[in-house]
């Protein structure tokens, strides 16, 4: 038989009282155990959470957005990570991430993909960007032809003494296949936006994983060409005038000539829910449309859709 703690006090009392005094103890008690627990569920409960991913394009913009939007609801947690379009999408049909970013549309066989897994997906268009044609500072080309940077990048066009530069060889920068740029680059750039066309980029392309390797190169590299997002152009590099197939004029991308049509190498850049969003990433998605959020877009060197 168990020992009782206080002896003298309890022992003289019938089993029925002490009974009786343990649970008037347990009642007090209790109630202030399931005002902790309750506590803490509820502090768990508080904090919404959005899985971001996807366009190394976008990525800088939705952190930005993602940090200004925290600001005004500080309840809700927004991670945004890169890795490319094709991995963002992938994580979507996977039902890995809320939202999906990418710089070029879903393909056929994604959302194929997508639906077969039971993901049904949605598209947004975020934002615009220009394509920018890149080379070092001390290149003395300015312009190029749509047809010449095909021909650049198919292999067909080697030096760029052919081009009024430089008896150098042409070194050829673009992003790794998993980039929806790259994807973007090939069937509208290389390929001249022909379906039927099945040109490919020179074997000898160095494929970089990120818009910021290809800038570090460019800097460095007096016989590099690239081509980047608008907003990651830097002063540092020179930004090549580009003439359309059908046009003998030579524009420099910036927001009024993406709008007006007049740059040839433009596109809207995405993002992709699961089914139509509800919630905290329905209001998330109407603030990023808003003229707010789309100021930041501008900021950051792309092209608003409120243009």
């Amino acid at each position: 038989m168990l020992a009782l703690p206080f002896p003298n006090i309890i022992e003289p009392m019938k089993a029925s009282k002490v009974i009786f005094l343990v649970l008037s103890i347990l009642t007090l008690l209790l109630p202030g155990c399931s005002s902790l627990a309750a506590s803490s569920a509820n502090s768990s409960d508080q904090f919404s959470t959005i899985e971001n991913k996807g366009s190394d394009t976008i990525v800088n913009l939705a952190l930005a957005w993602a940090e200004e939007y925290q600001k005004i609801n500080p309840n809700v947690r927004i991670s945004v990570t890169g890795g490319g379009s094709g991995t963002g999408i992938a994580a979507l049909i996977n039902g890995t991430v809320d939202i999906a970013n990418a710089s070029r549309r879903m393909k056929t066989e994604e959302k194929e993909n997508a639906i077969t897994n039971g993901s049904y997906p949605v598209e947004f268009v975020i934002a615009r960007d220009a394509i920018a044609i890149i080379v070092n500072l001390e290149n003395p080309v300015n312009d190029l032809t749509f047809q010449q940077i095909s021909d650049i990048y198919s292999g067909q066009i080697n030096n760029w003494q052919e081009l009024g530069g430089d008896n150098r060889p042409i070194v050829r920068l673009s992003r790794e296949t998993n980039s929806g740029t790259h994807v973007y680059f090939l069937e509208q750039v290389i390929r001249l936006g022909e379906k039927d066309n099945k040109t490919l980029f020179s074997p000898d392309t160095l494929l970089l994983p990120s818009s910021e390797g290809i800038g570090a190169e460019i800097r460095q590299n007096p016989n590099a060409i690239g081509y980047d997002g608008l907003g990651y152009v830097t002063e540092d590099m020179k930004v090549i005038g580009v003439a359309a197939l059908d046009s003998k004029e030579y524009v420099l991308p910036s927001p009024a000539t993406v709008n007006s049509g007049k740059y040839p190498i433009a596109r809207n850049l995405y993002m992709y829910t699961n089914g139509t969003p509800t919630g905290t990433i329905a209001d998330y998605l109407d603030w990023i449309l808003s003229e707010q959020a789309q100021r930041i877009v501008t900021e950051l060197g792309f092209v608003p859709i409120l243009d």
